[in-house]
């Protein structure tokens, strides 16, 4: 299968750059994946497609100010980092840039001083691991001196730093926004939970395979960036007691639908845990427990596009974005949102 098969043309007007007033004002394609068929609404009639009994799936990560802007001990140019993940207390797995200025044993200082990295190594993919030194709260500095990863299709600046969080965001880790989950409001979930669908939050911070595009010829060729996930004992009881008694599992994004089907077994249950998933799911996954699956609209050639399409058929997705892009839809990270039922 081949990398350009997923790709479409974009008109740049329709790249959402900034999110809209009111969340739940979004707008909502709804596509059935048995017979293809599109309706056009807002993203609050989404109360309309859930049934009692369902179950709602959020992935609760909150986006940290992972842009850091320094320079090299003793230098004057600019030195950017996007931290991806930690993988010790002080140690993190970062995106330098430019990379070919950065190498081991370097010094990087941010903010006068407030914050160093050492340079430790440069890992296979090219980023580089980095040991911070500091004084006081690392959360707290990071607050002080870093920006929110925006997305770098997004050229304005975001004035409010909690519209790239959902409003249920609660664990700290992520260098992107799950964005599907931004056009909740806690109103809208107070209304879902009110028709007696059940709600589970699982948690998997998001990393570089949102950032990172397909570079092969085959997509079977590409590897995925590992990214941290944690499944609750009481998120798993919900999603299984869900399924056993005949209620839809409706994903929250492809973040989501990821940690769901690498905790999923092969009878569809969920099992508690949490560690590092790299799965890659594209046309031709079997999946194993989602139902339903709500999300934005994607970049072409990225595995998001790709696993939409497993999902729903390759032919359906395309048609509905030839339908979204006609229709003067908003895409990608602060743009309007699709229900695949």
């Amino acid at each position: 299968m081949k990398t350009e098969d997923f790709y479409y043309d974009l008109p740049e007007e329709l790249i959402a750059q900034y999110p809209i007033e009111d969340r739940e004002e979004s707008r909502l394609l709804v596509l059935d994946k048995k017979t293809g068929k599109l309706e056009d609404r807002i993203f609050k009639d989404i109360i309309d497609y859930f049934y009692p009994g369902d179950c709602l799936v959020l992935n609760d990560t909150r986006v940290i100010p992972a842009r850091l802007f320094g320079s090299r001990e003793g230098k004057k140019e600019k030195i950017e980092f996007l931290l991806l993940k930690r993988v010790e207390r002080d140690t993190w797995e970062t995106l330098v840039r430019p990379g070919k200025k950065v190498k081991p044993n370097n010094r990087i200082i941010f903010g006068d001083g407030l914050l160093i990295a050492d340079v430790l190594s440069i890992n296979e993919d090219g980023t580089r691991n980095v040991k911070f030194i500091y004084d006081g709260i690392f959360e707290e500095i990071l607050d002080k001196l870093g920006e929110m990863p925006l997305p770098p299709y997004i050229k304005g600046e975001l004035k409010d730093k909690e519209r790239y969080q959902t409003v249920y965001s609660k664990h700290e880790g992520s260098a992107a926004a799950p964005t599907a989950g931004l056009h909740f409001t806690m109103e809208l979930l107070k209304r879902i939970e009110e028709k007696r669908v059940n709600i589970a939050y699982l948690t998997l911070h998001v990393g570089l395979g949102t950032f990172r595009p397909v570079k092969v010829e085959n997509i079977e060729e590409h590897h995925m960036h590992s990214e941290y996930y944690e499944v609750s004992k009481e998120a798993a009881d919900i999603i299984n007691r869900t399924k056993s008694e005949g209620g839809r599992i409706i994903a929250v994004g492809t973040t989501s639908t990821r940690t769901l089907e690498t905790v999923a077994n092969q009878k569809g249950e969920i099992i508690p845990s949490k560690g590092w998933t790299d799965i890659f799911i594209y046309p031709g996954y079997e999946f194993k427990i989602i139902d339903g699956l709500i999300t934005n609209f994607h970049l072409p050639e990225s595995t998001l596009l790709m696993l939409v399409c497993a999902f729903a058929g390759k032919d359906n997705i395309f048609n509905a974005y030839k339908y979204a892009i006609e229709n003067k839809f908003r895409f990608f990270s602060f743009g309007d949102a699709m229900f695949i039922k």
